[in-house]
């Protein structure tokens, strides 16, 4: 008898929990990230695992943003350095070993995949990460900047007056320089 009661009493908690959860969650909608000293928010929708900085392997005779390919849980993943995609110039101020600009490698670099539905086997290197954003963080919307990429949505201003970039990683794997990684 003391079972069931117990069994009850666990129930009625869950039951409740799960109702406080329903009316109270505050859920939030980006990973945020920094690439090259920019602070961008990847939707979670659009975004998979993350992974610890991989060995990668250099593929010769392609673009600089194709930094090459990484074995990650038995299959292979293009790797793309965010910021060098972003701003071309961003490659040419950096050390390169053996293709890959070294010096940006931290313990805090990070391997972010996109999520299985986009249908692109890549991740995404990024700098380090800076924890998840809901939109209640944010003080300020900005526009699309002028003479941004496609897959660039409108800026938020975070309460410190940091200014973060949206990315729409769906738009991203769409675009025909992204899925051309030949030189």
């Amino acid at each position: 008898m003391a079972k069931r009661q117990s069994l009850r009493d666990l129930q009625e908690r869950l039951a409740q929990r799960l109702s406080v959860a329903k009316t109270e969650a505050v859920t939030a909608a980006w990973l945020a990230v920094e690439s090259h000293g920019n602070r961008y928010l990847l939707p979670l929708v659009q975004s998979g695992e993350i992974f610890p900085w991989s060995s990668v392997q250099r593929v010769p005779y392609t673009k600089p943003w194709f930094v090459g390919v990484a074995s990650l849980r038995g299959g292979l993943h293009g790797v793309i350095d965010l910021a060098a995609l972003v701003d071309s110039a961003a490659t040419s101020s950096s050390g390169v070993l053996d293709g890959v600009q070294g010096d940006r490698i931290t313990s805090e670099s990070r391997l972010v995949s996109l999520h299985t539905a986009l249908g692109v086997n890549a991740v995404i290197w990024i700098d380090r990460l800076l924890g998840l954003r809901s939109a209640a963080m944010f003080s300020g919307f900005g526009a699309k900047p002028d003479g941004a990429p496609a897959y660039f949505n409108r800026s938020l201003v975070d309460a410190q007056g940091a200014v973060w970039q949206e990315l729409d990683l769906q738009v991203l794997v769409g675009e025909p320089e992204f899925l051309a990684i030949a030189a």
